[in-house]
């Protein structure tokens, strides 16, 4: 078969994530990508502009590209050719991302996700956060506008705290006024953070007990990902568990993995409904 050239869009709670691939003879290449916070803007007008700019940044047109795939809370996009579960996506991405990861942690906006995989990106087992636990990069920014600290400042702050001091409620609001009572008693803004972390950690590494992995590489995906403060908690939770045989690691373009994994999805579902067509035409 030609060259598949697909498009992933997984729009999230904060952001709007797209990519651009192209598979042929079993190679898959990474053409384009682009992040958009949301911001109060709307998210789909923030598809339809990433969507034009991936396909300008590939000087390509929108006839070239064979499935628009997206995921997320991107039922309604119009111009897409299908949708797909985010848990799939990002499994999927997860693994292009890190071939050798069992496991992949997505850490969204509102919620934290475990998800056990095999080696080529299927879901074996997963397990979520409650909607309303503390556990959630929305929670983590609050805080951080509470405590007048940039978020791209949150994770290296954590990493210095020495004497961390947890919320003692995993209810969001509760947890919240936690905080300020923190703040009134003195407690430093590194030790807060880096409670916050390790709560959020301790949920986490509870989830990827409740699926069944205990060996091998997990990545953390989503849009707290990157935060070197909240990946330097888990691995201690991990240990506090007693899930010693975990590794936790994230990828400078975990953000990426539901957009990923949409493309990749979507290039598989055209190749397929091409299989059945030319079967049925015989």
């Amino acid at each position: 078969m030609s060259a598949i050239t697909s498009i992933g869009i997984d729009i999230g709670s904060g952001a709007v994530k797209t990519v651009l691939f192209r598979q042929e003879g079993g190679k898959t290449e990474w053409v384009a990508k682009r992040v958009e916070r949301i911001r109060q803007r709307i998210a789909m007008d923030l598809a339809r502009s990433s969507y034009e700019e991936v396909l300008e940044e590939a000087k390509l047109k929108p006839e070239d590209i064979q499935y628009t795939a997206t995921t997320g809370e991107g039922e309604n996009v119009k111009f897409a050719t299908g949708h797909f579960y985010s848990m799939t996506t990002h499994a999927r991405g997860g693994v292009f991302l890190c071939p050798e990861a069992k496991a992949v942690v997505d850490i969204g906006a509102l919620n934290g996700r475990a998800i056990f995989v095999d080696e080529r990106g299927k879901v074996l087992a997963s397990k979520m956060t409650s909607q309303c636990a503390s556990g959630s990069g929305q929670f983590l920014e609050n805080i951080s506008r509470y405590l007048g600290v940039a978020i791209e400042e949150i994770g290296p702050l954590s990493k210095t705290s020495q004497t961390p001091e947890k919320p003692s409620s995993i209810c969001a609001v509760l947890a919240e006024t936690d905080v300020i009572n923190m703040v009134s008693r003195g407690i430093a803004t590194a030790d807060i953070l880096k409670g916050i972390h390790l709560s959020m950690a301790s949920r986490l590494a509870k989830l990827l007990k409740v699926t069944g992995i205990t060996q091998g590489t997990v990545l953390l995906t989503g849009g707290l990902a990157l935060d070197v403060g909240l990946l330097a908690a888990l691995q201690e939770e991990l240990v506090t568990e007693k899930i010693t045989g975990i590794q936790a690691m994230s990828h400078p373009d975990s953000i990426y993995a539901g957009a990923i994994g949409a493309a990749i999805w979507g290039a598989f579902r055209h190749r397929k409904l091409a299989e059945l067509e030319a079967l049925a035409a015989v």
